[in-house]
């Protein structure tokens, strides 16, 4: 199994500073990076480091995505940090998960504007040119990457194009939305200007431009749905036109391919198909990845006999919805089961190791990226890469597009959904709406983390989840309202200097 080694290389811009709590951006010793950034590979090593805080992305895809949707009903055992995300508190601005995620792209983005101030001043060292600017697109794809995500969570962010002191971070504001955009679409620019259609070796795995074109395509996407009357991603801009050329594009270069089996996507021992445009690796041997076990039950580990393979919630629960269940069931049909339902989700499991054990049929959770054969040697060593965007989510965001007017006709777009739904071993549908679109990706997209950015992309966001709300009748869950389709910013981040952010609206 051949991957990009960045996850298990020396995180080299941590050994010679980086950032702190909050955004606190603490200066690269001069010296030592004058001393290191002195030959190609000193810079390899560094553009690595960049990569390397895309290990907590897969992780937090569960927790902030994945659990904030109509996908998961968890019961706990107890106060548990993802308990306010899933029950849209206002009281979640000191959760831990809110600041680790602000934290960690933030620390991404560091790590991304020492590498790049370092190649404007050091970067003759690296004496192939064409390698010189695939060092920066990368770079620059990275850094994009963090923005959308910071974008897409809370909102307005400080831009920063540059490794700052503290003093001097704790004087920039947040940035508008749109200037945020402008920053993300620059960079992704470069990036397909530069980067290559694809990579051999020890290099597979690194942004290509395939990828940009589609984190891009996703930007106008993103950027064109509703805004809520609040400062969150949408912007109503109107550009689906600009995505659907990006996904034609992205197409139309037969790098990628839709596999013919859906359970090939994610098989350990097929790791970076042709179904993968950008995916975030993972080893073992203590640098495998956590998120397979984040919405498992430590029930089930107990019926294999395995103690260290829970995620350290206790014995709290991660049901897959009743009502995504039953929408499997109804897009199947009598007498079909769909092939995404049975591989996805654990619907049975056994209570203990014992030869008459109890099987609990009660918790059904998400099992996508668990293979227990292939385990590593505790729940946070899985060798299997996430996936971060693949073939079928531009296929079917291309139908998105055409759905808003961009081009094509209703004949592309079912054509697009019944091969999807082929795969799944399902009957065709025809005439298929926004609504229809965004339930087939639901099912397509189970454990992936999509399932809320796809709900407040639509502008469905607040109707769906008070609609499922209502049918599970989930009481412990508080209505749903326009403020929440962004976090809070982190309490922390309030109090470092005063008056510098305001909090989200919605939020105490």
């Amino acid at each position: 199994m051949k991957k990009l080694t960045y996850i298990t290389s020396l995180i080299i811009l941590t050994t010679l500073g980086s950032c702190t709590k909050e955004l606190d951006q603490l200066p690269v010793s001069s010296t030592s990076t004058e001393n290191f950034f002195s030959n190609t590979n000193d810079f390899q090593l560094a553009v690595n480091g960049v990569y390397s805080k895309l290990k907590s992305y897969a992780t937090q895809a569960m927790w902030m995505n994945e659990m904030r949707s109509d996908n998961v009903s968890p019961v706990s055992d107890g106060n548990r940090d993802w308990q306010g995300i899933n029950d849209f508190s206002p009281n979640i601005t000191t959760t831990a998960f809110i600041a680790g995620a602000w934290n960690n792209d933030f620390n991404g983005i560091y790590n991304a504007n020492v590498v790049l101030d370092k190649l404007s001043t050091n970067g003759s060292v690296i004496t192939d040119a064409t390698l010189r600017k695939r060092f920066e697109a990368e770079v620059r794809f990275l850094r994009a990457f963090y923005y959308l995500d910071l974008v897409r969570l809370y909102g307005k962010a400080p831009v920063i194009d540059k490794p700052l002191m503290a003093d001097q971070v704790a004087s920039i504001p947040r940035s508008s939305v749109a200037d945020v955009y402008s920053f993300i679409i620059k960079d992704l620019e470069y990036a397909i200007a530069n980067l290559p259609a694809s990579y051999t070796g020890v290099d597979i795995g690194r942004a290509t431009s395939g990828a940009a074109k589609g984190i891009l395509g996703l930007v106008y996407l993103t950027k064109s749905g509703p805004t809520y009357s609040v400062d969150g991603p949408g912007l109503n801009s109107n550009e689906y036109g600009k995505a659907l050329s990006l996904f034609n594009e992205i197409i139309a270069s037969n790098q990628y391919q839709f596999l013919a089996k859906y359970t090939d996507i994610f098989s350990y021992t097929n790791e970076n198909n042709k179904e993968v445009l950008f995916d975030i690796q993972f080893m073992t041997t203590n640098n495998g990845a956590e998120f397979p076990s984040q919405l498992v039950p430590d029930t089930y580990w107990a019926g294999l006999g395995l103690s260290n393979y829970g995620n350290g919630y206790g014995s709290a629960s991660y049901n897959v919805t009743k009502d995504l269940m039953q929408s499997y069931r109804t897009s199947a049909g009598t007498g079909k089961v769909d092939i995404r339902d049975t591989f996805s989700i654990q619907h049975s499991f056994a209570l203990s190791t014992a030869a008459n054990a109890q099987i609990d049929t009660t918790r059904p959770f998400i099992k996508k990226y668990i293979n227990i054969a292939k385990k590593g040697t505790k729940r946070d060593d899985w060798p299997i890469n996430f996936i971060a965007l693949r073939y079928t989510d531009i296929l079917m965001m291309k139908a998105e597009c055409m759905l808003h007017g961009a081009g094509g006709t209703q004949a592309d777009v079912d054509a697009i959904v019944n091969q999807v739904r082929a795969r799944a071993g399902l009957s065709s549908v025809s005439n298929v709406d926004l609504p229809a679109l965004m339930e087939e990706r639901r099912r397509e997209f189970i454990g992936e983390g999509l399932r809320w950015n796809d709900l407040v992309r639509e502008g469905m966001a607040v109707t769906t989840m008070n609609n499922w709300i209502n049918s599970d009748k989930m009481t412990t869950i508080n209505k749903v309202i326009p403020q929440y389709v962004i976090y809070p910013i982190p309490q922390v981040e309030i109090q470092t200097k005063p008056g510098l952010y305001t909090q989200n609206e919605g939020y105490n």
